[in-house]
């Protein structure tokens, strides 16, 4: 093993390093300037790097870049008596494995440097990415009857309605159909039904013409005339408006559309691919969406499994993730250890591929060093021991950080995380779990969201406290008659009466 190298001016520090490291029987070389240890480079190289932030000459700084460029892989260790933000982000942005600060505790320094030699010694390395990575990837029977859909489509040009979790990766399938299909060379034009207001996505999808409505100041294409001859992804398809279903079914039956203002009929040639995590079944029984559309979309069915159904597929998801976020931020990919991704593994992420792809974006930034343990994970993953229904539910995030208060059988839809707890206590943190979990997911409603889910649990139990007398209702709950009424109805809430 070559020995560790410690740079520093100053002689008291380099002494106490070298005195508590011979202790641990490593081996050490010191340096009283960068530039002795830039020309000692020339020669050898050691296992770990730790160095001084500010000397006479060349900084710390200055040579952790000139040793980055040159041995990319070497552990450094930055230690300065300047502990301030600017030096700690200077670190850390030219590649440093960790920052430490004077004065540090004389174990805490080993233990560091420790694990920085174990990541040098380590024999495993990110795997290279292939010179051409996959569209999708997986090794789950689950992923594999995708594969052979996809391939048994190839040369179709047939609608599918892909379903599935939201973050399972729906698009890719998309695009990998589109890819193989005859269609290849054409247009893939992707549109998110439920992120467009419904006033806009009629003009998104159909176009317009000039003067159609205040601000058309010109004629515009549509997302269909965008995509003639390719593919048209219509996202979350479960979400359009009930109006607008009647004109996507109208160009699905006979292939024209109107422009909005128009009067003119404009042919399409357009592969549609629809997805959606919702129910459609149930939502045509409750009369959201149209029966006769959802046949119409519903010709193939290709149903993308959940990341808890491929947990398999998380390791390999990991390094593709970890690979990809390294190569966009410039900087050496991170590798998870064995424990780390066998706890990975073991989570259910609610979020699925999405969530984990996020998780590897924040490994690659905020993770100590280059190998990563549990413990260098998110604190909601790791800390606490989670119930066995915690990591069951994806209600709950799917985090493996639920703390130790018991729950009972959600009372009602909407309110599954809000489970009964033990503690007074115990339902702000399964707030705080529930929150968590739906922001690494992506969503952007959250305070909408839990906060339609706060109100409408209140009112539920104060009118079922008062069986169902609204005005006894608000006056417990410390509202106003008129407020109370407001929202039972905002939130379609049933059971309520006036006396």
């Amino acid at each position: 093993m070559k020995p560790i190298w410690i740079v520093d001016d100053d002689a008291s520090i380099r002494w106490v390093l070298e005195k508590a490291l011979a202790r641990e029987s490593l081996e050490t070389r010191s340096f009283a300037n960068a530039q002795d240890a830039l020309a000692a480079f020339e020669t050898d190289t050691p296992q770990v790097l730790v160095s001084d932030i500010r000397m006479p000459g060349e900084s710390g700084i200055e040579l952790l870049g000139a040793v980055k460029a040159r041995h990319p892989g070497l552990p450094v260790i930055i230690i300065t008596a300047f502990s301030d933000l600017d030096s700690a982000v200077a670190s850390f942005q030219g590649g440093a494995f960790d920052y430490l600060a004077k004065p540090f505790d004389i174990d805490k320094a080993v233990a560091l440097i420790r694990r920085a030699l174990e990541e040098s010694l380590r024999e495993a390395s990110v795997e290279a990415a292939p010179a051409e990575t996959p569209e999708i990837l997986g090794h789950a029977p689950a992923m594999q009857e995708v594969f052979r859909a996809i391939g048994r489509l190839s040369q179709s040009n047939v609608t599918v309605l892909i379903t599935g979790e939201s973050g399972s990766g729906k698009e890719l399938v998309a695009r990998a159909l589109h890819k193989h299909s005859p269609r290849a060379q054409q247009p893939f034009i992707a549109l998110n039904t439920a992120a467009i207001p419904k006033d806009l996505l009629e003009s998104e999808l159909f176009g317009h013409e000039r003067g159609a409505f205040t601000g058309a100041q010109a004629m515009r294409r549509g997302r269909f005339e965008q995509a003639e001859n390719g593919t048209l992804f219509l996202d979350e398809i479960g979400d359009m408006p009930f109006d607008l279903q009647t004109r996507l079914l109208r160009v699905l039956s006979d292939g024209h559309f109107y422009r909005v203002g128009g009067h003119q009929p404009v042919k399409a040639n357009v592969r549609v691919i629809a997805a959606t995590h919702q129910n459609l079944e149930q939502r045509v029984r409750d009369g959201l969406f149209r029966e006769d559309l959802y046949h119409r979309l519903n010709v193939i069915r290709l149903r993308l499994p959940s990341l808890r159904e491929r947990n398999e597929d998380i390791p390999i998801l990991a390094r593709h993730f970890l690979v990809q976020s390294a190569r966009q931020l410039g900087v050496e990919p991170k590798r998870l250890s064995e424990p780390a991704m066998r706890f990975l593994s073991s989570l259910e992420l609610p979020g699925n591929v999405r969530q984990l792809e996020n998780l590897c974006n924040w490994i690659t930034v905020m993770a100590p060093g280059q190998t990563v343990e549990v413990k260098d994970l998110p604190r909601e993953l790791t800390q606490g021991e989670p119930a066995p229904s915690t990591l069951q539910d994806p209600g709950l995030a799917g985090m493996a950080a639920a703390p130790a208060v018991a729950t009972a059988p959600p009372a009602a839809p909407g309110v599954s995380a809000m489970a009964a707890p033990a503690t007074p206590e115990g339902w702000i943190a399964l707030l705080e779990l529930q929150a968590a979990g739906m922001l690494s997911a992506g969503q952007t409603d959250v305070m909408d969201t839990l906060g339609r889910q706060f109100e409408s649990a209140l009112i539920k139990t104060a009118l079922k406290h008062t069986h169902g007398r609204k005005n006894d209702a608000a006056m417990r709950l410390g509202i106003g008659r008129n407020t109370i009424t407001r929202k039972i109805v905002e939130l379609g809430i049933d059971g309520a009466r006036d006396e």
